[in-house]
């Protein structure tokens, strides 16, 4: 394969990735907006500060999706915002671990992890 052809397919995949994974965490706030004790821990009950709290996460997720799912296939964009999206991630898997759910730990860490690494196979190919 050409070194054209691996830049061109290291960008291909960090874009995908960085779709899946601004699409995920989107759908989650806005599933925090639409029901809250789906997203909140077991036994917690939604309050007005729990609702609010979703709304704040929901305006900077859907942002950031929308302006990721627009520059795709952009290196010049990719890289800044797929960096974020996976530091997001992982401060993700930090609020999980805190809130001692496995389920909410692992799911951003891989998540985290499958960016960070097609955003560093991205910036190691040429052009």
């Amino acid at each position: 394969m050409t070194t054209d052809g691996s830049d061109k397919l290291a960008l291909r995949i960090a874009s995908l990735v960085t779709a899946t994974n601004v699409i995920v965490a989107c759908g989650f706030s806005i599933a925090g907006l639409v029901s809250p004790s789906a997203i909140l821990p077991s036994g917690s009950s939604p309050t007005v500060a729990s609702q609010i709290f979703a709304m704040y996460a929901a305006a900077r997720t859907v942002t950031l999706a929308l302006i990721t799912l627009s520059t795709l296939g952009r290196r010049s964009w990719i890289l800044p915002l797929g960096t974020l999206a996976g530091l997001v991630q992982l401060l993700d898997a930090g609020v999980g671990l805190f809130q001692h759910d496995v389920g909410k730990t692992i799911g951003p860490l891989l998540l985290a992890i499958l960016q960070l690494l097609a955003i560093l196979n991205l910036s190691r190919t040429t052009k």
